[in-house]
């Protein structure tokens, strides 16, 4: 699932780079993969809903036009809620050139949103003064991350390291003994003896 600011900021040349790396990505799917695309800016909207025919996500990329404001955390709830109607873990690429500045929801309603979402989030950003701090409490909780690049130039290669990265992954399973069945349960994922950086998600939501 593609979330794209496509914000008045958004435009010229930063749109020709969006556009491509969002195509260079969506090339490079595998045949059962599905896609959608989710735009926002004062507004969401979606572009198109979860498909295998990715040559409909193509054209949507290609037709959307930046305006307005930014709502990233409005945004990001649109886009969890897509997530949350597939079938199995959703890839969620959230992309944002600049800090929020229209959205009406809270960043921690949303938050709590993606503790009971199965989605993976990678947010990217634009390099700047202001700490991406929303994208990157999202990429804690979900196993994901976010990727700051000084250039949209730098889109298309982030958008495939992102997509590289979540093919690479893979699942450990349990079952919790001697805890409650129901609120928010943080889980520690380590690597015995060995250097490792661990991308997971940062606990699950039981009862839901």
């Amino acid at each position: 699932i593609l979330g794209l600011d496509v914000s008045e900021s958004v435009s010229g040349e930063r749109l020709d780079h969006l556009r491509r790396a969002g195509d260079t990505l969506l090339q490079r799917l595998a045949g059962d993969d599905r896609a959608a695309l989710l735009t926002f800016s004062h507004v969401v909207r979606l572009r198109y809903e979860l498909t295998g025919d990715i040559s409909r996500i193509r054209q949507a990329l290609a037709d959307v036009d930046p305006s307005g404001q930014t709502s990233l955390v409005d945004g990001t709830s649109g886009a969890i809620a897509l997530a949350g109607s597939d079938v199995g873990r959703s890839l969620l690429i959230l992309f944002s050139d600049g800090v929020d500045t229209a959205s009406f929801l809270s960043p921690a309603t949303v938050l709590q949103a993606a503790r009971r979402s199965d989605a993976v989030v990678y947010g990217v950003a634009m390099r700047s003064r202001i700490e991406p701090t929303f994208l990157r409490d999202l990429g804690k909780l979900t196993g994901g991350s976010v990727l700051e690049i000084e250039s949209t130039r730098d889109l298309s290669q982030t958008f495939l390291r992102i997509l590289e990265e979540f093919r690479q992954r893979y699942i450990l399973s349990f079952s919790p003994r001697g805890v409650s069945q129901t609120g928010w349960h943080r889980l520690d994922v380590r690597v015995k003896g060995r250097r490792a950086t661990v991308n997971a998600r940062a606990g699950y939501q039981a009862g839901q």
